[in-house]
């Protein structure tokens, strides 16, 4: 109503202007919250992402030695097929057993060789394999400290749509368990 250049608001005029404009106070915490839980979540993103980079670049490293070690496995079951050969031309040509003989000799310490080889890129493939899997640890952790990131800035978005503020106290839970897996993965 307007008399005389005053403008007065009924009762359901200002209910409908309340309304529309919710409270300053809650938004603004939740405004703050999912700031600082975004930030917190690329941080646990750009963690998660190298470690997974870099479990997957020592499984590399671990494939290439263990087919190393295979190739020198192979090249030893070579060796040994030959030493066979010779002995079985020692037996065949007892008049050459001398010449067989020192072949035998040489391909015994080729052997000796190979076998060292190979054994020391087999253990050189298992640490990689064990590092690499003691790094996966904390990446499954931080990719559960992500979803709870994430679950609670969702919840607080819902929190200004609804001004709803057990929804607020449900995405502080949230965040509590994230940045919680997050510090346990820092740990680990």
């Amino acid at each position: 109503m307007s008399e005389n250049g005053f403008h007065v608001h009924g009762a359901h005029e200002h209910a409908v202007e309340h309304a529309a404009h919710p409270s300053k106070g809650l938004a603004q915490y939740v405004a703050i919250f999912t700031a600082i839980l975004s930030t917190c979540g690329a941080i646990v993103s750009y963690q998660g992402g190298e470690t997974q980079t870099e479990a997957m670049l020592l499984k590399n490293e671990a494939v290439l030695k263990k087919a190393e070690a295979s190739d020198q496995w192979a090249f030893y079951q070579s060796k040994s097929n030959k030493g066979h050969l010779m002995e079985l031309a020692m037996e065949l040509e007892p008049a050459e057993a001398n010449e067989y003989r020192e072949k035998l000799n040489k391909y015994e310490q080729d052997k000796a060789e190979i076998k060292a080889k190979a054994e020391e890129l087999d253990r050189a493939a298992k640490e990689a394999n064990d590092h690499s899997e003691k790094i996966l640890g904390p990446h499954y952790r931080l990719s559960q400290a992500m979803t709870f990131i994430q679950i609670a800035i969702s919840l607080a978005s819902i929190t200004i749509l609804t001004r709803k503020k057990w929804l607020f106290s449900l995405a502080g839970i949230a965040a509590f368990a994230g940045v919680g897996l997050w510090g346990f993965a820092q740990l680990s």
